[in-house]
């Protein structure tokens, strides 16, 4: 394994805001605790010692037990849970939607990350225990997002009607997709490793959320990863406190919008929200789906029905069946902080946007504000691959082009002709310059006609530019083919790797080696992009 690594600012591929966080930027200082460092997380952990309940920590060690008790693991995972009942231990946490066959690669990157960063924390502080916690989001009811992964060239779909939470539906109409899916794995022996994957959890399962937990399970057990199921009667009472504030008040609206204007005022003055908060930061479970909880009146309404409940019979509700209560992008968090002896979120860059806008929530709360770790993001490639990228005389920076961008660049170094009109386009704006100042000292009336002809001439030498880029392109046709090969190995439909394709592509090819892989080639506190040569 060979490792590079580029800024992320340096890729082009992410927003301005993480890059922004990941250089520790001041002015979003006032959006989030502390900073990811060892240092930092030392202090993290003085923190959630000192406001994390004693009660909290008991009944989530009884409930994981309960959940891991019919669960085929490694003696790590179940070493994790008897530690977990110690106040020297605490988690670091990633969370994810229930995706099919994990969905996209950059799940695995998420947990690999939280791994990593425990195992650190444990070399930096050998006294403590850390446990990674892998949170899963089987409330979510966005059918859509979970029901397909690419696979090679092919989109693998689950085709069903949604129905209420992703983690209650059945499984019997998914094997038929599972038997297609098998047919393009083959029999070669990394093959069967993946069938048998998909053996023990979506195979051996009721629902997706329990084939979820056995997959990441058989995946990362031997990293002593906790996996944790939250829709959980135990666990909902807990939050019941918080669910009744929300009903009874709606203040995270408020403290939401607040910080929202913090990041307006401090970082930027046009920054647009990640997610907007509603009035009641909640849905209700009931049988036939997952419905969001609006005030009308005096009463509550459940959002596309038509039931309603009085505060009273919706409170009573609350006392006794909390599970019925589920919290949106808003409340989830506060959910999570709440549970969990929890140190760091690992997130990417879109889940770390909005953990920008909760730190007044939180605060108002008195939960402690989690440390945000952007996960690790990387490019895996062949050795094969390298020595194209090398042929093609490409840099690392390169690579992150859009397609088109990095096919004219490298068009107009590698032409044996000046394909840049540049100069010209400047000789031509200080001859319009010396009209200007004729016009200045005639009659202003023409200057209109003066930009007027400035700007239909220099559309023509643009115009003039592109004709030639394209037909230089003919010319070198051979190596725009071999430019779009490569590039589409890399960036699949011009989009980053761990966004398109499923880890099963690369499992393929490494087998069981390539997670091990990922866990020595993955620095979570290196701000950095890695590119991986295999």
């Amino acid at each position: 394994m060979r490792i590079k690594h580029i800024p992320f600012q340096d890729t082009g591929r992410f927003s301005q805001l993480i890059c922004d966080y990941l250089n520790e930027d001041g002015r979003l200082q006032t959006s989030y605790g502390y900073y990811p460092s060892l240092k930092n997380l030392k202090e993290q952990m003085e923190l959630k010692k000192r406001l994390y309940p004693k009660k909290n920590r008991s009944i989530l060690v009884e409930v994981l037990q309960k959940q891991y008790k019919n669960i085929e693991t490694d003696i790590s995972v179940e070493k994790n849970l008897e530690l977990l009942a110690q106040d020297n231990t605490f988690t670091v946490t990633t969370g994810h939607q229930l995706c099919l066959m994990t969905g996209p690669l950059y799940f695995i990157y998420k947990i690999v990350s939280t791994i990593n960063l425990c195992k650190q924390l444990k070399e930096a502080f050998p006294k403590c225990n850390f446990v990674p916690v892998y949170w899963m989001a089987s409330e979510d009811h966005d059918f859509e997002e979970i029901s397909s992964f690419r696979f090679q060239d092919k989109s693998i779909r689950w085709n069903r009607e949604p129905a209420g939470t992703v983690g209650t539906l059945p499984l019997d109409d998914l094997q038929t997709v599972l038997d297609i899916f098998e047919t393009h794995l083959g029999n070669q022996a990394e093959a069967l490793s993946v069938k048998n994957l998909i053996q023990k959890s979506y195979r051996n399962a009721t629902d997706l959320s329990e084939a979820t937990f056995k997959l990441v399970n058989s995946l990362f057990s031997s990293e002593g990863l906790v996996v944790i199921e939250p829709q959980n009667k135990q666990l909902k009472t807990l939050f019941s406190p918080v669910v009744k504030e929300e009903l009874r008040t709606q203040q995270s609206f408020r403290s939401v919008q607040e910080q929202i204007e913090i990041l307006k005022r401090d970082y930027d003055s046009s920054y647009t929200p990640q997610v907007n908060p509603r009035e009641i930061n909640l849905f209700f479970l009931g049988t036939e789906g997952r419905y969001r909880i609006e005030q009308d009146g005096e009463d509550f309404k459940l959002n596309g029905t038509e039931k309603r409940f009085s505060k009273k019979e919706l409170y009573e509700i609350l006392e006794e069946d909390p599970e019925k209560f589920s919290p949106n992008v808003i409340l989830r968090p506060i959910y999570q902080e709440l549970l969990l002896p929890n140190l760091c979120y690992v997130g990417g860059g879109g889940e770390i946007a909005y953990w920008f806008q909760l730190k007044t929530n939180f605060d108002r709360l008195k939960i402690p504000f989690p440390i945000l770790l952007v996960r690790n993001s990387a490019l895996i490639y062949s050795e094969k691959n390298a020595r194209k990228i090398i042929k093609l005389n490409l840099e690392s920076s390169d690579l992150f082009l859009k397609r088109n961008d990095l096919i004219n660049k490298k068009i107009r170094q590698i032409s044996n002709i000046d394909l840049d009109l540049k100069n010209l386009k400047e000789q031509l704006k200080e001859q319009f310059k010396h009209l200007q100042t004729l016009v200045d000292q005639t009659d202003q009336s023409f200057k209109g006609a003066v930009n007027a002809q400035e700007k239909k001439q220099m559309k023509g030498i643009d115009y003039l530019e592109k004709r030639l880029l394209k037909a230089q392109k003919r010319v070198l046709s051979d190596h725009v083919r071999r430019l779009v090969l490569l590039h589409e190995q890399l960036f699949p439909n011009d989009q980053l790797q761990e966004r398109c394709l499923n880890f099963v592509s690369f499992y393929l090819e490494m087998g069981e080696a390539f997670i091990p892989n990922l866990l020595k080639s993955l620095d979570p506190l290196n701000p950095h992009f890695t590119l991986i040569e295999y």
